[in-house]
Formats: C-alpha cells, structure tokens, sequence
C-alpha cells in the first residue's frame, strides 16, 4: 500500500513554508506571520495577544488626493479634489467630513434612457450584481421585475414587436438583436 510509504510528518506539520513572513514586528521585535481570519489573510505579530499589530496583507496603491484648481463644490463652495476610496476613484469636497458632496463617474450619461418594454412606466438602469455581472433592471422594481443582461437600445423589434433590442457582442463583431427568446431577430450594427 503506498499511504504507509508516505511520510506523516508531512502532514502533521504545524505551519506552512510560504506563512512565514521573516519580518520582526515594529512594535515588539516578534516574528511576524501570515494569520487568517473570517475577513481574509492578514500579518500579525506571533507574540499576539500581548502584542496587537497587524498589517494587510498586500499593501494597495493609494493615489494622494489631488485638489482641482478653479472647482467649487456645489453645496459649500470649497475646492473639489479627486481622491481614491474603497469603491475608486471618485472627486470629492476638500471640506470632508463637514461637507459630504461626492461625484462619481458615470459611464451611461451619454447613453438615451429606455422605458421599460413590460411596464411601460419604468426606465431600464444599469445595476451591477453581488458577484460584479452587469445587467439593467426596470426602475419600477419590485411592481416591475423586468431585466436584461445587455444594453438595451429603444427601437421596436421589426420581427415581433417587442418594445427594445439589445446590443451583443459576437463573433462577427456588434450587434443588435431581440431579447425574447421566441424571436429570432438580428441585425450587424
């Protein structure tokens, strides 16, 4: 049998090669290691719970917030400046947290707005799901439960009528073609 060949001690070592950090802790001069919590991986002192340090694991770019000369928040009338923050990049008022004024960029400005082929009162919005899939969704959510997962465009099917197309992305390039399922519709762009 070739389990009795095998080695236990490979198995029943306590730490792994690539934890260990080989760093001493700022603080009290310990070893320093890789710890694992519910929230994910992180440095620590070995010396925890009496010393307390700690560190992301990896260390994130942090752009210096740049303030924007001849900007004016629209709330307070301070400077505006671009800063880095747990969601990107976004422009913000100098006078945080007295002023909270932010502005992100927004992709789908350009973009005409839809209404809602179902309901015909909603507008299609792009929303972005828990796991980072796109989609657009009605705005009437939850009366109107209806969703897409490409960009709709405001033109009526030629085929069967339905109130929008979507655009997609194939092998032969951009497209428009119908949503439903039972229509078979599709047009190079």
């Amino acid at each position: 049998m070739i389990m009795s060949k095998i080695d236990e001690q490979l198995f029943s070592a306590h730490e792994h090669a690539l934890e260990k950090e080989y760093e001493l802790c700022p603080e009290c001069g310990s070893e320093l290691s890789v710890k694992h919590s519910k929230h994910g991986s992180f440095i620590g002192c070995n010396n925890y719970p009496t010393c307390q340090y700690t560190r992301p694991l990896v260390q994130h770019e942090s752009i210096e917030t740049q303030v924007i000369e001849g900007s004016k928040c629209p709330e307070c009338g301070h400077e505006l400046a671009v800063k880095s923050g747990r969601f990107g990049i976004f422009i913000g008022c100098t006078q945080y947290p007295s002023c909270t004024h932010i502005e992100r960029p927004d992709q789908e400005n350009d973009k005409p707005e839809v209404a809602c082929p179902e309901c015909k009162t909603g507008k299609l919005e792009h929303r972005t799901s828990r796991f980072g899939k796109s989609f657009y969704a009605c705005s009437a959510y939850p009366k109107c439960k209806f969703i897409v997962n490409y960009p709709p465009v405001a033109e009526t099917c030629p085929s069967c009528g339905f109130g929008i197309l979507v655009e997609r992305k194939g092998a032969a390039g951009m497209r428009l073609e119908c949503p439903q399922k039972s229509c078979k519709y599709k047009r190079a762009l």
